[in-house]
């Protein structure tokens, strides 16, 4: 090989090396959280106009319950789903300080608007403005980690994967016991 192409060779290899990604540092992970609070984000002034109550938050939980709990978990503090620490950047936990600092207006936003390039959806002609202020209630009244156990996708994945090392053939998708989905809006 000649030089220049050595050259060349060498300047791709580091080039490759020296541009792994990898976690943001503490600085990196501030700035992004302000960016979020301060500019991405929307709704910032927006009062939630659905007035608290037990029912309302109740009735959030349900809906949360229908979309949510499969990246947040059912009680929204990750437990039980197996891939939320795993992705880029990680699913947030909904009782976490970063997203409790967030207004009414801006997880009512979040909800409504989702966060590109974070898998976050947005519901936006899905859920109702009333059902997704139920929600903001819902998130600022999260039960105990823990209490609501896993979702249920997730233990019936690790009952197949569990069912499957014991040697026998199981279709992932045979599920005879299935109920109706009966959820309204």
């Amino acid at each position: 090989m000649r030089f220049p192409q050595r050259l060349v060779v060498i300047a791709g290899v580091l080039a490759i090396c020296g541009c792994k990604a990898g976690a943001p540092n503490k600085v990196e992970s501030t700035v992004a959280n302000e960016a979020k609070h301060e500019v991405t984000v929307g709704g910032k002034d927006v009062k939630n106009p659905v007035p608290y109550t037990p029912d309302a938050a109740r009735e959030g939980g349900e809906h949360f319950q229908h979309h949510c709990q499969i990246c947040h978990g059912l009680d929204g503090q990750l437990t039980g789903v197996p891939f939320a620490t795993r992705l880029q950047p990680p699913v947030a936990d909904l009782s976490s300080k970063d997203v409790q600092d967030y207004t009414d207006g801006q997880l009512k936003w979040v909800i409504e608007n989702g966060i590109a390039y974070t898998g976050m959806p947005g519901w936006k002609g899905i859920l109702t403005d009333e059902e997704m202020w139920n929600m903001v209630h819902y998130i600022r009244h999260l039960p105990a980690k823990g209490s609501l156990g896993e979702p249920d996708i997730f233990k019936e994945e690790a009952e197949e994967h569990e069912h499957m090392q014991g040697g026998a053939a199981h279709d992932h998708h045979d599920h005879h016991d299935a109920k109706p989905h009966t959820h309204k809006h």
